[in-house]
């Protein structure tokens, strides 16, 4: 019988909040971090177009198991819209399909947003990563097919004109899980009568990560030129950020030691105390300050679903 294959790479774990160039895929910049890191695993929490800019959280190892709880987090972009074009892609990077010379006023502009507040019904845009029959929707639209994709809703929490001028609107978003801003330029468009498009776009904040925690590639990749090994990968390990911050929004215990084991082996374990919560869906145990498991809590016992070594 052949031994199991040693993983490649360094078990490391941990958030680096990465700020995106444009043009740099978010997949290319999972692998570069992983590469940079010399980590056996990597992954991202909710991808950011190759035209887009900013906040890309990655997460090395152990975090990886706490990605859908970011995934859900509030999100913030700064985006602008140019008028009189709408694209196949909806932003810069596909073939103009619909033009006008109307251009809106700012008091048209304003009068719009209250009605793309709150729970609102989207259509993804044909250059998406949703799902269609099995296949993804930007695969579809490459080959040359035009998909009908369902709407859906997502929600919109603060949706703000910064300024604009004659031929374009700068704007600020925060809003929840799913939400495509190239969505809500082509549908500006349309209402006003003009067609709009994305020409610049920038995540400026994932839940919960603040802005200042974002560090730029090129600052990462300038720590390629430290010759020691041990040397470079302690200075880029300065920049991880805690498995365990990820999971801020979520109910927390303190348990000790003895409780961890037993969580480590897979087993429930009883909540005592007047403060301990009784019922919760979601919730994370720690022992002395280190993240243990993820579980859900019932009739005052912890039943642990991913767990942290």
């Amino acid at each position: 019988m052949s031994k199991p294959r040693k993983p490649k790479g360094r078990p490391v774990s941990g958030w680096l909040i990465l700020d995106k160039p444009v043009d740099f895929g978010s997949t290319e910049a999972v692998s570069k971090i992983k590469w940079l890191f010399n980590a056996q695993k990597a992954g991202h929490a909710g991808t950011l177009d190759p035209l887009a800019s900013g906040m890309l959280p990655i997460a090395l190892g152990d975090a990886t198991k706490t990605v859908p709880y970011v995934m859900d987090g509030r999100k913030i972009y700064e985006f602008t819209v140019t008028w009189g074009e709408e694209r196949s892609t909806d932003d810069l990077e596909g073939e103009v399909t619909q033009s006008s010379d109307v251009r809106p006023t700012e008091e048209a502009i304003r009068a719009l947003l209250p009605s793309y507040t709150g729970v609102i019904s989207q259509v993804p845009p044909q250059f998406s990563a949703i799902k269609i029959a099995g296949e993804r929707a930007y695969d579809l639209a490459r080959d040359g097919e035009t998909v009908e994709i369902p709407s859906r809703e997502v929600e919109v929490f603060r949706l703000t004109l910064i300024r604009c001028d004659t031929d374009r609107a700068w704007f600020e978003v925060e809003c929840g899980k799913g939400t495509y801003v190239r969505s809500l330029a082509r549908d500006f468009g349309r209402e006003l009568g003009c067609y709009g498009h994305i020409s610049e776009l920038r995540r400026s904040f994932v839940a919960p990560f603040a802005e200042e925690t974002m560090v730029p590639l090129a600052e990462l990749v300038a720590f390629e030129k430290i010759e020691d090994r041990d040397e470079r990968l302690a200075a880029l390990d300065a920049f991880l950020i805690d498995t365990g911050e990820a999971l801020s929004g979520l109910p927390h215990v303190a348990i000790t030691e003895d409780q961890a084991h037993r969580l480590r082996m897979g087993n429930p374990i009883l909540l005592r105390g007047r403060n301990a919560p009784v019922s919760e869906a979601d919730a994370f145990v720690t022992s002395g300050g280190k993240l243990v498991a993820i579980g859900e809590i019932g009739e005052g016992e912890f039943r642990p679903r991913r767990v942290f070594t």
